[in-house]
């Protein structure tokens, strides 16, 4: 019983992230999303808050700048191009997410460098079965990126919501402090800013098993 009970959690479970995948958007169709929601004054999801309508005009600049900025070394270009099983990075994520637009780029640039990798982007709102299956703590965090075999839809790992490094910093201050609060996030993005991709891109090296 416990045998065919894990099996019709695997199915449900395909079948969300099939569901997912039927509607997800590529990075190209996301990053034009950011944009007009931006111009319009909008945001992703039903919180239409200031706040969150900010944060949306700040990720659409900071994706600009980071597609512009990124760069990944030779050796690690050459490593990422014989990745050769066929997967695709599902990543739930919202316009306004901050720490979405200095990790996307990094995933869209690795993905431009092999075919096999297929990027693709849900909003969580619209997909809260497919959040409820990979919380981090207990909470919806995001981004999240579901790692997925293309022929199967069998995860294969996950990744997120921050690198490891920014994720031990996270939780040194929390411990500190309480909670996350809006000066610890400021500081987030400048060690993003001074990190340069390097430790988002060491992690997902590690999640296709090339570090």
């Amino acid at each position: 019983m416990k045998e065919a009970i894990t099996s019709k959690a695997a199915l449900t479970t395909k079948a969300i992230i099939a569901d997912a995948l039927s509607n997800a958007m590529t990075y190209d169709a996301f990053k034009s999303l950011v944009k007009e929601l931006s111009a319009t004054g909008g945001t992703s999801g039903p919180e239409q808050t200031d706040a969150y309508k900010e944060y949306t005009v700040l990720n659409d600049q900071r994706m600009k700048r980071w597609d512009k900025t990124l760069k990944i070394a030779d050796e690690k270009v050459d490593k990422i191009s014989r990745f050769k099983q066929k997967i695709v990075w599902l990543v739930i994520t919202e316009s306004w997410c901050g720490d979405a637009a200095p990790t996307l780029p990094v995933m869209n640039k690795i993905t431009q460098l092999n075919p096999n990798i297929d990027l693709k982007i849900v909003m969580r709102n619209q997909y809260p079965e497919l959040m409820d299956l990979f919380l981090t703590d207990g909470k919806m965090s995001i981004p999240k990126l579901i790692m997925i075999d293309q022929n199967t839809y069998e995860v294969l790992g996950s990744w997120g919501p921050l690198p490891g490094k920014a994720m031990m910093l996270a939780s040194e201050y929390k411990e500190q402090h309480g909670q996350l609060t809006a000066e610890f996030k400021e500081d987030l993005q400048v060690w993003f800013n001074a990190d340069k991709g390097k430790h988002t891109l060491l992690d997902l090296m590690e999640l296709l098993a090339l570090e």
